[in-house]
């Protein structure tokens, strides 16, 4: 489990409170899912060693995706891994342009000592390294042509781990950003470190240094992404772990933009072994995987990443898409007594006393009766209503939380996710793009 600070816990009840998936700390509540953190675990040893995979994080709304996302991009940090955390949007990230993509995944670049934009820290890790390891065949760091030698050992790296498969381009803006620290010109490296980033509003002069011209096109962003997992790798970290969160929201696109996003994933899939120590997870619907306008509409890839399961709802966790269980009342107990551990009262007798296994069994009950039932949309507002009824113990001397027993629980703010699924039985209706749900054809579309 992740040592946690004070501080650590601090963020996870303020996540929790308003209704998000906490960043840190999520082992800490983390129960009933011993069988599919294990698989993530057998995946980061796979990709440790070498290799090169994508996974399917697939369930129901309310099943946990994004929590289980989270926690496998925890459990990467620690394990020594880089990551990157995603999610699919209407208006912010297009994922039919992989130069989007790269965009957004590069941006978000994390590390278990840098959490957010991490690509600075990583490139001024690599680069300590080659200096250290310069310095250790008796190269003198103050000679006159140790920065030409660092450059080169740079440029030696990066091509022995992916060969001549990142742009050359990619090369000299490496070299160039290390020469513009040296130098002191922090403002132009860090612009450099920003086209390279994707981003589109660097100024010409800051891309004359490099001798680069335009931006980083969505066809050129797959060959970039292999030499940024090759930077990663040189850093010393044992690979990247790439999250792409919310799949299914490709579903609301149009035919021609949903068809190349599917055709991309397939793309994804098909070349993973090609990019060593790169794992992909996604996470996605069952109508995302199952539909005729999601990835069942693009017969080589539904081919490729097909859900089997067997009579009695037993299922490989093996296979590419990994099946996450909805929660029951038993599961939602047992996460309520680990935040009521985790939780840090003033008043720990008063919490003891009043935040009681009974008290626990009641809540959950009455959030479940005001989601008729639905135990599977309950999760988000179970655990910002007990979080409520814990701060109230510590705020209020004469509050008794076990007096909600005589009231209704009625849900507010719901999202509209749940107002669907509360109009069709518990189960959400997904919204499409288009009525066309004709077969997509295969094409290289970066």
């Amino acid at each position: 489990m992740t040592s946690l600070t004070l501080q650590d816990i601090e963020d996870i009840f303020e996540k929790l409170r308003g209704g998000a998936v906490p960043e840190r700390g999520l082992d800490s509540y983390a129960v009933g899912i011993d069988r599919e953190l294990a698989e993530i675990r057998r995946q980061l040893e796979l990709v440790g060693r070498g290799g090169g995979y994508v996974k399917f994080l697939r369930g129901d709304y309310g099943c946990g995706k994004t929590f289980m996302a989270r926690l496998a991009v925890l459990e990467a940090q620690n394990q020594g891994f880089a990551t990157s955390f995603v999610v699919v949007s209407d208006n912010d990230l297009k994922f039919h342009r992989f130069d989007d993509v790269y965009r957004k995944v590069v941006s978000a670049l994390g590390t278990a000592a840098c959490p957010r934009g991490a690509l600075s820290d990583i490139l001024d890790r690599w680069i300590g390294k080659v200096e250290e390891g310069l310095i250790a065949t008796d190269c003198d760091p103050d000679a006159a042509d140790f920065d030409a030698k660092v450059a080169a050992k740079l440029a030696e790296e990066l091509t022995s781990m992916i060969g001549n498969q990142a742009p050359a381009e990619f090369v000299r803006v490496i070299q160039k950003v290390f020469e513009l620290k040296q130098a002191g010109e922090l403002t132009e490296a860090a612009a450099l470190l920003s086209w390279l980033s994707g981003s589109t509003n660097v100024a010409a002069s800051a891309k004359k240094i490099a001798d680069i011209r335009g931006e980083i096109s969505s066809r050129d962003a797959m060959a970039y992404l292999r030499g940024i997992v090759g930077m990663v790798h040189a850093a010393d970290y044992k690979g990247l772990v790439i999250v792409i969160d919310e799949a299914e929201t490709i579903l609301r696109m149009r035919r021609d933009s949903r068809g190349k996003s599917l055709n991309g994933i397939r793309q994804i899939y098909d070349d993973a072994g090609s990019y060593e120590r790169l794992l992909w997870i996604f996470t996605g619907t069952p109508d995302f995987f199952d539909s005729r306008h999601g990835v069942a509409g693009l017969t080589p890839l539904y081919d490729r990443i097909g859900f089997s399961q067997e009579e009695g709802g037993f299922a490989n966790v093996r296979q590419p898409q990994l099946a996450l269980r909805p929660f029951g009342k038993e599961r939602l107990r047992a996460v309520a007594r680990a935040l009521r551990d985790l939780y840090q009262p003033e008043n720990p007798q008063r919490h003891k006393d009043e935040i009681t296994d009974d008290f626990i069994d009641l809540l959950v009950d009455k959030v479940t009766e005001g989601f008729r039932g639905h135990v599977g949309l309950v999760p988000r507002h179970f655990i910002r209503e007990f979080i409520n009824k814990m701060d109230l113990v510590q705020q209020e001397p004469k509050y008794k939380p076990m007096a909600m027993k005589d009231r209704d629980y009625v849900p507010r703010e719901l999202t509209p996710e749940e107002e669907n699924a509360l109009a069709h039985g518990g189960t959400v209706v997904t919204e499409f793009g288009d009525d066309d749900a004709t077969p997509m054809p295969a094409e290289e579309v970066w």
